[in-house]
């Protein structure tokens, strides 16, 4: 029997396992890069809890109904339950004359910008929001490396971007390649029709000079004597 076997303990009691999830998803979610690094069964037990709670973000966007707001709200309170809450000191000392507000902590800014930027820009994706990359072993306990990272994320699609400027740019280059290719057999062609010239003209001219040479050698024939005119004389 299979039981009590549904997830990695991780060496860790449920209470910390469960704080330790919410610290990987607050940072995932914050980074600046869209990405961060853990040991491989920590990024395989951060997977399915941090694209819970982005799908609910999403379905906040496809709200469209008249209770739409009261929806995302109930959204908005479900997902808070997967991150740390607030300060609980924030209310009772903002109203102190002469004394800051304490700073909101990371998991409120998180999930601010999950039902702020994460629910659009995964509005149309059905799923696989994240993605494991392994990193191989680290030195020391040799531990196994891997990162986890949001997927569709601006670098991604920079590079994506750059990809295709740089396919437009190869087709730009092969289409005005075989254009040139194109051009160049009517100049060789242009070319060996004057060489053909050419060799016509010559060939006329050496026409030309035979009958006046032969003419030239008839006349120098009939000037010369013959043997029968010096006998005579």
């Amino acid at each position: 029997m299979r039981h009590l076997k549904a997830h990695r303990k991780l060496g860790r009691t449920s209470e910390h396992r469960n704080s330790m999830l919410r610290n990987l998803a607050t940072s995932l979610i914050n980074s600046r890069d869209d990405r961060i690094v853990t040991t491989l069964p920590k990024a395989k037990e951060l997977r399915p809890f941090v694209e819970r709670v982005i799908t609910l973000s999403r379905r906040a966007q496809q709200l469209a109904d008249d209770d739409s707001a009261t929806g995302a709200l109930h959204l908005r309170r479900q997902a808070a339950g997967f991150f740390h809450q607030g300060n609980e000191q924030r209310a009772a000392s903002a109203g102190r004359r002469g004394q800051l507000p304490m700073p909101r902590t990371a998991g409120v800014a998180a999930l601010r910008r999950l039902f702020d930027e994460l629910g659009e820009r995964y509005k149309d994706r059905p799923g696989g929001y994240t993605r494991i990359l392994k990193l191989g072993r680290r030195v020391g306990d040799n531990a196994e490396l891997a990162i986890i990272e949001l997927v569709d994320n601006p670098r991604e699609r920079e590079a994506i971007e750059a990809a295709n400027k740089r396919a437009k740019a190869a087709a730009a280059k092969k289409k005005a390649g075989k254009g040139k290719e194109s051009k160049k057999p009517g100049k060789e062609s242009g070319k060996e029709s004057g060489k053909d010239r050419k060799e016509a003209t010559a060939a006329e001219a050496e026409i030309d000079e035979a009958p006046a040479a032969e003419s030239s050698s008839e006349a120098v024939a009939d000037t010369e004597p013959t043997e029968a005119d010096q006998d005579a004389n």
